[in-house]
């Protein structure tokens, strides 16, 4: 399907691995020039040569911590001045640790607000000039599925990433109609971070193979598997493409069928 992309420019956060990193793949694969930022040169070399050989698009990888300010605002900066444009956004992060309550402090807290939600609110900022310049663009925001149904020992992710949520919402009203804010909310998807723990799993002889991890993590999946990051990548170039034009405001599970609540 053509997504109508091609030759706009994406920038990704967090895109050097996981959804981040899918998300600029599929973008790439739809003819866009995409740049994604990440703390790690290697995984930045890494994810640079995957999303060369995606697609026809340029890459450009920058180095940028996406809870420091200075790093958003040059990443988005670098992205507008090395494509001369910028027609979509999307907002990804790692998780902040997992514990229950009464594990966190008031540090753990704050660094998670910062990650997953000022993370968001300092690139859309940066970024909205442009964004609605020249017949507007797109933004997505990669949450999680726990801002709809709570996960165990994950209480800073159940809490904090709910404010992406309704910045989102807000933004899809305030912004349009130039500019067409939607998020997405994956379930599990075979990412580094699954993998590695299911190998840790299988090391401390809780599975006894990969595979046998992998079909635990599927238990409660309505299609009883874990997703494929690229799947999810896809729904994330689908929501910032013409073919979802009238897609304005929505959050859009992405895990299978996990989700039991209506």
């Amino acid at each position: 399907m053509d997504l109508g992309i091609e030759e706009n420019a994406a920038l990704v956060t967090a895109g050097t691995a996981g959804l981040g990193l899918a998300s600029a793949e599929a973008l790439v694969s739809a003819g866009c020039d995409v740049a994604v930022c990440g703390r790690s040169g290697d995984r930045l070399q890494r994810a640079e040569r995957r999303l060369e050989a995606a697609g026809s698009g340029d890459v450009l990888a920058m180095r940028a911590d996406i809870t420091a300010p200075d790093d958003i605002e040059a990443f988005v900066e670098g992205t507008i001045d090395g494509f001369g444009r910028l027609d979509h956004v999307v907002t990804s992060a790692g998780g902040p640790p997992p514990g229950a309550f009464l594990d966190t402090t008031d540090e753990d807290w704050y660094d998670a607000y910062d990650l997953l939600v000022m993370s968001v609110v300092r690139t859309v900022r940066a970024a909205q000039p442009t964004l609605a310049a020249d017949g507007g663009g797109t933004i997505v925001t990669i949450t999680s599925r726990s801002v709809r149904e709570v996960l165990d020992d994950l209480v800073l992710s159940n809490s904090v990433r709910r404010a992406v949520l309704g910045l989102t919402k807000t933004l899809a009203d305030e912004f349009a109609p130039k500019i067409r804010v939607n998020s997405v909310l994956p379930g599990a998807h075979e990412t580094d971070r699954i993998e590695e723990l299911i190998q840790d799993g299988v090391d401390r002889d809780e599975y006894e193979t990969y595979g046998d991890g992998l079909d635990e993590w599927s238990d409660g999946i309505a299609l009883d598997r874990v997703g494929d990051p690229g799947e999810l990548g896809d729904a994330v170039a689908w929501l910032s493409s013409e073919r979802a034009s009238y897609v304005n405001g929505v959050a859009v599970p992405i895990d299978g069928g996990s989700m039991r609540g209506i």
